[in-house]
């Protein structure tokens, strides 16, 4: 992996992530989300939870329900929760999903969805 990560690398860095205490279960990484760069998605919430079925992270990007180039990408099932790498465009300045199952349950985190500021790479933290 090329980003600089909190959680370390392969399956020690999925462990750590499922440990960690993010609300709904769901934790971006590396933040913040840089344009271009690749950002993993881990979920270990609501649904999957019974080890039969499969996740979704539905995405796109903008603010509340005006997305734009929303797409549906299945995730990987770990020993930890559901793990998918998204590569970040910059398209309106935010990163915005939720998630379903193959039976339409959706997760959108009581309706407001999960959100993170792009940033281009030039602004200091």
């Amino acid at each position: 992996m090329a980003n600089p990560t909190r959680f370390g690398e392969g399956e020690a860095r999925l462990k750590a992530m499922h440990e960690a205490e993010y609300p709904g279960g769901v934790v971006v990484d590396p933040t913040p989300i840089t344009a271009g760069q690749e950002v993993t998605i881990f979920y270990n919430g609501l649904l999957g939870k019974e080890g039969n079925g499969q996740v979704y992270l539905h995405y796109g990007y903008g603010r509340d329900k005006n997305w734009r180039d929303v797409k549906d990408m299945r995730m990987e099932r770990t020993g930890w929760g559901w793990v998918s790498d998204i590569t970040v465009q910059n398209f309106e300045g935010r990163l915005s999903f939720c998630f379903k199952d193959g039976a339409n349950n959706w997760d959108n985190n009581n309706g407001t969805n999960w959100s993170f500021q792009i940033h281009d790479g030039s602004q200091s933290y």
